[in-house]
């Protein structure tokens, strides 16, 4: 809306014989800026997202200034303020946590600048500071994690000792997973949980992690991972152990980048859900529609399958993350 006010304050001057209409912003060329701040690259999932979303600007023509925050909530803030600061037209960006963004949205928003959430949500009361948020629902990919393993777990002959790795915590993912995976599995009570840890969604903390657990716990016969990063340092964890990743121990993960799905097809994991890092395009369409005037849904959610072995072999020809 701050671009057709501008441009018919432009029009009537330029009526007037007044001279000028050049704006502060530096962006008086009608292209669009939008000021981007990534979580950071931890994951091949990671990777793949801030990806699509660069070629999904440049491809829509729209002018993109990225920041990556190495997972810190500070860093992601700070760049979220240049972005004020420097007058973009938009901002999006995934939240490292859910908690603690009501201040600086509402410098956006008093700088009239509006705001996409991506991949990841918050818990602010006030759903006026940001637009829209286009991502996957965690707990529904929690949830189906929870009940392959109640489908699986019926054959098993006794109790099925799971160990879990969790993304960040206090991240809308961690929360999410961790809840539709625990609700899935109150439906066969020979299912417990025996470890669960923050292994933060990245394959090094994977291994290191699922190393000290397993020793812990060396009665558990499945691994349910967060992302695929995690699962796959977990997996290293477990061969050093002498144990054999899929057979001795189940593995369910969520992402399904082309490690993941490779790993599945090699039966190494059991189960991936698809958590689609390709929000590119979506995004960027509501970034034109917002700044257009257009009403936007409040989510928009994005579409995604599960993988067994046997699916995982015949979509990895054409994976493209």
């Amino acid at each position: 809306m701050r671009k057709v006010s501008a441009a018919i304050a432009c029009g009537l001057l330029v009526a007037a014989g007044l001279a000028g209409c050049g704006g502060d912003s530096g962006n008086d060329d009608g292209k669009i800026t939008m000021g981007f701040a990534q979580v950071g690259a931890e994951s091949g999932w990671r990777t793949a997202n801030t990806k699509d979303i660069q070629e999904a600007a440049k491809a829509a023509g729209i002018e993109l200034k990225f920041s990556d925050a190495q997972q810190k909530q500070e860093n992601q803030i700070k760049a979220i303020r240049s972005y004020i600061a420097q007058k973009v037209d938009i901002i999006a960006f995934s939240p490292v946590v859910e908690s603690g963004w009501d201040q600086v949205l509402k410098e956006a928003k008093d700088a009239e600048i509006p705001v996409i959430l991506t991949d990841r949500a918050v818990d602010s009361q006030d759903t006026s500071l940001y637009e829209t948020f286009i991502g996957s629902d965690f707990v529904l990919e929690g949830k189906k994690a929870g009940e392959w393993l109640v489908a699986d777990a019926k054959a098993a002959p006794g109790p099925v000792n799971v160990i879990q790795l969790e993304g960040n915590t206090g991240s809308a993912p961690a929360n999410d997973r961790k809840a539709g995976f625990a609700e899935a599995i109150k439906a066969d009570p020979k299912i417990k949980i025996v470890a669960s840890q923050d292994a933060e969604f990245t394959r090094a903390k994977g291994k290191e992690v699922m190393e000290a657990l397993f020793k812990a716990h060396p009665e558990a016969n499945v691994l349910y991972a967060h992302n695929d990063d995690m699962g796959l340092g977990a997996i290293e964890a477990i061969e050093a152990a002498g144990k054999k990743p899929g057979v001795d121990i189940k593995i369910i993960t969520v992402d399904a980048v082309k490690d993941g799905m490779t790993a599945l097809a090699d039966g190494k994991i059991n189960f991936i859900v698809e958590c689609s890092p390709l929000l590119g395009n979506q995004l960027m369409d509501l970034a034109k529609q917002v700044l257009d005037g257009k009403e936007v849904p409040k989510r928009v959610l994005t579409e995604e399958t599960t993988f067994t072995q046997e699916q995982a072999k015949a979509a990895l020809p054409d994976r493209k993350y």
